[in-house]
């Protein structure tokens, strides 16, 4: 197998560097308490096409020979690789198709339509695209673009490690968002030949983990299912390529779970200003979830920001499980009785806690409630864990028997 060393990796850097955005880092004063060391963001949710994808697919596309560049470039992916791939294929002047699935997100559907690609809706899954798209480079001669799994993509993504050296040069932790291990393997060989000091560490969302079984296993191991939220790292087996560099060079890979993604992005939306994805908020999770030691954090630390590609509907419902995990919304169920006033004598030891009623609603037609009652059910705002207890504390005080919902 072909293995990526620094001179490849300082190909990617000088042809990268006059098309692909050098993105700023950003301090992060709350992550930098929670973890006891200063902590910054890599902030790649700020590059072009809106994730790191483009740096791989540009030095893939850009290292074509002349006879396969007329031939064009396929790929499949549902977001951020297809994004890529059609910006890299049309700043080089060369025809890219996408397949995508048939559910895929509209707005990473426009995206990728608007950057220049040929865009084919097949499948229900990336597996099915990926089938079509198998099948259309064998008849056309089009050139398979992987999001992963190819020494100039993690040649590509390793340019990334090397930003993060030169702007912190002092960095002792990197903590990086991973699916198939691209990005994972460029800044670990990057980081190993430069600084080999830095502790690279990988992030997994738990309900989509195959590194942890692979690296066990010594092989990339497919994972039964996934379900997260976090489809940009939703992938179900690594790469044989990045495989090979991990194993090497990354020293631990951890998993969070999916309402430590959810505030994770709560967190780089309110307090650092920043847009981004599940995926993309991976490494802060992991900043947010787990406690300094266990991750045996080398301070400064760096976590990558690896996309902000969030269609506006999911980071509707992604910022109200967020505030719901962050003890900011509280769901309940009150039996109260089916009397003038009662719900009204509700409302006010509500408003005595200082909660905020973001609606009501009440039922008559529970199985389990008496002729004489309704059920009352409440979603409150609450200004954190400690006064979410609170409200809980004086309605239990007022005699109410309170169900919470999940």
């Amino acid at each position: 197998m072909e293995l990526v060393d620094m001179t490849r990796i300082e190909a990617a850097v000088r042809l990268l560097a006059p098309v692909i955005r050098r993105t700023p880092l950003v301090a992060s004063r709350v992550l930098s308490e929670r973890a006891g060391a200063e902590v910054w963001l890599k902030c790649e949710n700020l590059q072009r096409t809106g994730s790191f994808k483009p740096r791989g697919a540009y030095h893939r596309i850009a290292s074509l020979p002349e006879e396969a560049r007329t031939h064009g470039v396929v790929a499949a992916s549902a977001g951020n690789h297809a994004q890529g791939v059609a910006w890299s294929a049309a700043s080089l002047g060369i025809e890219s198709t996408v397949f995508m699935p048939i559910g895929a997100s509209l707005p990473k559907l426009m995206a990728t339509k608007a950057y220049g690609a040929q865009v084919r809706q097949v499948g229900e899954t990336i597996d099915e695209s990926l089938d079509a798209a198998l099948d259309f480079a064998d008849r056309t001669g089009a050139t398979l673009i992987h999001p992963f799994d190819h020494p100039d993509i993690v040649a590509g993504q390793a340019t990334v490690g090397v930003e993060i050296l030169e702007q912190l040069p002092e960095v002792g932790t990197v903590l990086v968002p991973t699916g198939g291990g691209g990005l994972l393997a460029g800044v670990a060989v990057a980081l190993q030949h430069l600084a080999p000091r830095v502790r690279v560490i990988g992030v997994q969302a738990a309900e989509a983990a195959a590194w942890p079984d692979s690296l066990a296993a010594g092989r990339p191991v497919r994972v039964d299912r996934m379900s997260t939220m976090a489809d940009g790292i939703a992938v179900g087996q690594p790469g044989a390529v990045p495989f090979a560099h991990v194993a090497e060079h990354v020293p631990a890979i951890v998993t969070v779970d999916e309402e430590s993604l959810s505030q994770a992005l709560l967190l780089c939306l309110e307090r650092a200003k920043l847009v981004v994805e599940p995926a993309g908020a991976a490494a802060v999770a992991a900043l947010m979830s787990r406690a300094p030691e266990e991750l045996d954090l080398r301070g400064p630390v760096c976590a990558i920001l690896s996309g902000g590609n969030i269609d506006p509907l999911l980071l509707t419902r992604v910022i109200g499980h967020g505030l719901s995990a962050a003890g900011r919304y509280l769901a309940v169920r009150v039996t109260i009785s089916d009397r003038p006033g009662a719900l009204g004598a509700l409302l006010a030891v509500i408003g005595k806690t200082g909660a905020s009623v973001v609606d009501v609603a009440h039922s008559r037609t529970g199985a389990w409630l008496a002729v004489d009652e309704v059920e009352v059910s409440l979603t409150l705002e609450t200004r954190g864990p400690t006064h979410r207890d609170d409200v809980l504390t004086a309605l239990s005080n007022t005699g109410y028997v309170v169900r919470v919902e999940d």
